[in-house]
């Protein structure tokens, strides 16, 4: 089979899997695969409704700082085999521990074969770890920073990596036995970035109308950036990837279409990686935009039904077993 003809049969299999995937995330999620009890919360979904409430700006980067946590342990983990020094996780708040699981899929140095691989590891580690420092400064949150709650990055059967996995259908549906561990290898450590990376740049761009204050918003829009471009060189590494093993392009489909329910089944925020075509052309699909050329945006409770694996409202789970810290902690039922 040629490569154009592969590429026209995926896009094929695309198309259907779009068809299905509503109903097949209803049940997965809606029947409370992932469901821990929640709480109602502010949806925050549009400018307006964000000015009558009473969130602040050291609320909204509050909420960053929780999702940089989690993307900083699970980084670091995975490029250097140990996470974030003890004066990085106090602050207000309840501080958690990290659950790195035990055994073979504990959270652990990648042995990376792939030498591009381990250096995007390391490099976004590194700035992850820069983004939390960041934010617990004096020149950002100060002594307002929250604590680091409790995250869960295990790569074992009973880990968050592995429901996710699962209810994607990365991993069968009737398997049982087998986990999705990240840490494994090139392939699964890319997969398992990609849960995260797009979600911090739709999360960032959603906040951004909700900051007030201009120094606040420069510094989010900095991050957003470098968190797009971490996105990036995930997409991009997994699409080049793809073409060998045909695979990771439909598992990061598949994880996309997860995201997509979880936050909303009316929605369509999310797109994986696998060609599309445009005005005839079939191209590959590195940046994710809406119409106007533009990157998507989630709201905070989007973010959250993303991050506790939870489509119904929430308070805790998933990634964040006890909840985040801070005033924006609870998700409401997607839509």
């Amino acid at each position: 089979m040629t490569d154009s003809v592969e590429l026209i049969d995926a896009l094929d299999r695309r198309v259907a899997r779009r068809d299905h995937r509503r109903e097949f995330f209803k049940a997965a999620f809606g029947m409370g695969a992932f469901a821990i009890g929640g709480a109602a919360a502010l949806n925050f979904s549009t400018k307006a409704s964000a000015q009558t409430s009473t969130i602040t700006d050291a609320d909204i980067l509050n909420f960053a700082l929780n999702l940089e946590y989690l993307e900083a342990q699970f980084y670091l983990y995975a490029a250097n085999g140990t996470g974030l020094a003890a004066n990085l996780l106090t602050g207000t708040g309840t501080q958690g521990a990290v659950i790195t699981g035990t055994g073979a899929n504990m959270a652990r140095a990648v042995n990376f074969t792939d030498p591009a691989v381990r250096a995007y590891a390391r490099e976004i580690a590194a700035d992850e770890l820069a983004h939390v420092t960041f934010l617990r400064s004096s020149g950002a949150l100060g002594s307002s920073a929250v604590a680091q709650p409790a995250i869960n990055i295990s790569g074992a059967l009973d880990g968050p990596f592995t429901a996710a996995a699962r209810a994607a259908g990365v991993i069968p549906a009737g398997n049982t036995t087998t986990p999705f561990d990240p840490y494994a290898d090139d392939n699964s450590f890319l997969l398992g970035a990609y849960i995260f990376e797009d979600v911090g740049v739709t999360a960032y761009k959603g906040a951004s109308p909700l900051v007030t204050n201009k120094t606040f918003l420069q510094a989010a829009a900095g991050i957003l950036a470098v968190e797009a471009y971490h996105a990036a060189i995930v997409r991009t590494t997994l699409y080049a990837k793809g073409v060998d093993v045909p695979a990771l392009r439909t598992n990061a489909d598949l994880i996309s279409n997860a995201r997509d329910s979880l936050d909303g089944a009316t929605r369509d925020l999310d797109q994986g990686i696998s060609p599309t075509t445009v005005n005839g052309a079939l191209v590959s699909n590195i940046v994710p935009l809406d119409s106007n050329g533009l990157a998507f945006s989630r709201t905070p409770s989007q973010v959250l039904n993303i991050v506790y694996l939870n489509a119904a409202a929430a308070t805790m789970g998933g990634f964040f077993p006890n909840g985040l810290n801070g005033n924006l902690r609870a998700s409401v039922a997607a839509s």
